[in-house]
């Protein structure tokens, strides 16, 4: 690797402690959604919410250092892929802690902020495109409604 690309690389912009500091108010957060979305109770879900902060900050680590770029959701899925497979020592108890974890009530509040952080750019779009972008949303969200509807009816 020439010096340039090993420097750039090793300079990401990925800033650990700040990067920790932010993923511990979302484990926070999460684990409040997990309660009022799952009735789990955080003290239940803290190992669980433990291991996916921990698994996250190695996926991280290994971003910022590792000889060769990989973005960073490309190291988190290699990392928690990697220690709940079956071969994997502990992978058991991993996976029984990560169960008191609900996946659903975890991307709620990321979901919920991406709905909020809408950009000047994205609001020009909408402006420019007007009723016709409406209008299709209308029909999309209409078409894969009965679709599903339809599928869930013939499977059933």
């Amino acid at each position: 690797m020439s010096e340039v690309a090993q420097k750039r690389h090793v300079n990401s912009g990925i800033d650990l402690i700040e990067f920790a500091l932010v993923l511990f108010f979302v484990s926070v957060i999460a684990l409040i959604s997990n309660w009022a979305g799952a009735g789990i109770a955080p003290t239940k879900a803290l190992l669980g919410m433990f291991i996916i902060y921990s698994m996250v900050l190695v996926s991280l680590v290994l971003a910022k250092y590792a000889p060769f770029y990989l973005p960073s959701v490309a190291w988190i899925s290699i990392v928690s892929v990697g220690l709940t497979l079956p071969i994997f020592p502990g992978a058991d108890w991993i996976v029984s802690n990560l169960q008191s974890i609900n996946f659903l009530s975890l991307v709620t509040p990321v979901l919920a902020y991406s709905g909020l952080a809408i950009s000047k750019l994205e609001i020009d779009t909408f402006k420019k495109s007007g009723f016709k972008i409406v209008l299709i949303s209308i029909l999309v969200f209409t078409g894969t409604f009965i679709g599903s509807a339809l599928v869930a009816n013939i499977l059933i």
